[in-house]
């Protein structure tokens, strides 16, 4: 159950990740759901280095939004999006 849970929250963070770097187009579902799970732990791993530490599931939820949107930027940056 956990594990649906991860994917259907995961595709919802990816999917409004991709809306706010205009990546949307460029998306599916797979791909929302991949950046969204990913971005997430790279949010939830970057997250105290810079002194946030989110301790309840909105702030959570920012900071895996805010982690899927670095890893877009960073797979525009390689060239992966456009």
């Amino acid at each position: 159950m956990n594990i649906l849970i991860a994917i259907v929250v995961g595709g919802f963070i990816g999917w409004i990740a991709s809306k706010l770097m205009k990546t949307g187009k460029q998306m599916g579902l797979i791909a929302n759901v991949v950046v969204g799970i990913v971005g997430s732990s790279l949010g939830t791993h970057l997250a105290p280095t810079i002194g946030l530490v989110p301790e309840d599931g909105i702030g959570r939820f920012l900071v895996g939004v805010g982690g899927a949107v670095l890893l877009i930027w960073l797979l525009k940056v390689l060239k992966i999006f456009k």
